[in-house]
């Protein structure tokens, strides 16, 4: 299996990253705990998550998912904290909303303190703040960089405007740059990423590690008609993919599983970890079983012939 860099961070990462999303939600602790171990075991290195999750779960109110990565790392030990990477994210959580300086240094504070580690790996803008002047966010980074707290900065949801302007800040004004972005990306949905990211990620040696890698569950093959709807909480958001192309893509997948013996799921991961700028997509996972499944997809390597058949389904 082999590493892919974070970007210019020094800062590597497996094939794929574990997304803690469901942590302490729809995962308890101790099923979170079971699938983190099983999948630092895979090989995987790097769990995502953001301060922000879970508050939209009823009862909850965000840091949640941050807490329990935290439980399971003192639980487990400085050892296995020398192996793995956290990333987090600050901008998005009402509580610490936005990029201000101050909003900045409370929210990496009190992040650190849920994870209970004295530094945080790769840490994320979740969203871009216009608002606020990019020197001041990057400047912002930087001192967390400097005072130890942070070791890489990265951004999601940012346009490619608005990621070259933050890297020309850094530039002229000698600040860390944006390392990494976090968009959405899948075989289905491509265009967001494609049109103008993904050419200045290749250029700026950036790294891509994007989110909703199966479409919300799509391309696992799961849901094929109206009536697979009910299948999960999920089953509604598939309507927005049962068209034409995406039929096409589901086809095309079955048809590379068929051919690799393996299944629509680990085909659609394993095309995004080979598609150019992505270092590694996000998963996440419920039970060891899906768990398991996703994992296998950082053994899989497609032909060509196979990876040419899926980019024509999903819309080349």
């Amino acid at each position: 299996m082999q590493m892919r860099k974070l970007g210019r961070s020094g800062l590597m990462t497996a094939p794929l990253v574990l997304g803690g999303n469901v942590f302490g939600w729809t995962a308890d602790r101790a099923t979170s705990f079971r699938l983190l171990d099983a999948a630092v075991d895979a090989g995987v290195n790097l769990i995502d998550t953001a301060d922000v999750y879970s508050m939209w779960a009823p009862g909850h109110k965000g840091g949640e998912s941050e807490t329990v990565i935290g439980e399971w790392l003192r639980a487990r030990g400085p050892a296995l904290r020398a192996r793995v990477l956290i990333t987090t994210k600050v901008g998005m959580w009402p509580a610490r909303n936005g990029l201000s300086a101050a909003n900045i240094a409370a929210a990496c504070d009190d992040s650190l303190q849920r994870l209970g580690v004295a530094s945080i790996d790769l840490y994320q803008a979740h969203r871009d703040d216009d608002s606020v002047p990019l020197e001041e966010t990057l400047a912002a980074f930087g001192a967390l960089i400097t005072a130890g707290k942070v070791r890489a900065i990265g951004a999601s949801n940012y346009s490619a405007k608005r990621l070259r302007e933050a890297l020309d800040v850094s530039a002229a004004n000698g600040l860390p740059r944006y390392e990494t972005l976090q968009p959405e990306y899948n075989l289905y949905s491509r265009a967001g990423f494609e049109a103008e990211l993904q050419a200045l990620c290749v250029a700026e040696d950036i790294a891509a590690i994007p989110y909703y890698g199966l479409a919300s569950g799509f391309l696992t093959g799961k849901y094929r008609s109206p009536n697979d709807f009910g299948k999960s909480v999920r089953g509604g958001r598939m309507a927005a993919y049962l068209d034409a192309r995406g039929l096409a893509v589901l086809a095309a997948l079955d048809d590379v599983a068929a051919a690799t013996k393996r299944n629509p799921a680990q085909v659609a991961l394993a095309w995004l970890m080979a598609r150019p700028a992505i270092a590694a997509p996000i998963a996440s996972a419920t039970s060891l079983a899906q768990l398991e499944d996703l994992t296998a997809a950082m053994t899989l390597e497609l032909s060509a012939a196979q990876m040419a058949m899926l980019n024509v389904a999903g819309g080349d």
